[in-house]
């Protein structure tokens, strides 16, 4: 949900996060309200409508978080590559 909120070029409303990552609407709630309990988002009221932003905190964790999946997605296509070269090598040696 950080990262969803930090690629987030519009106002954030808890239905968009709730589609955007996947989640049931009261479970999207639950988290954020606990986000909000750790400071890394902050309601804002405009009329009846409440708008999520994130704090300094919540961005800093946003950006290590997006660094680390794209870690384990560059970690995932090596080791895609690598399985690939062992069974195209396996195959090779058993038409030899």
């Amino acid at each position: 949900m950080l990262v969803f909120l930090k690629k987030g070029d519009n106002p954030n409303y808890a239905t968009e996060v709730s589609k955007g990552v996947d989640c049931t609407y009261s479970h999207t709630i639950k988290v954020l309200d606990h986000f909000e309990e750790l400071n890394l988002v902050e309601f804002r009221k405009e009329g009846r409508i409440k708008l999520i932003e994130l704090t300094e905190d919540g961005e800093e964790i946003a950006h290590d978080l997006e660094g680390l999946v794209r870690k384990f997605e560059r970690k995932s296509l090596e080791n895609q590559e690598e399985n690939n070269k062992d069974k195209e090598d396996k195959e090779k040696s058993e038409d030899d």
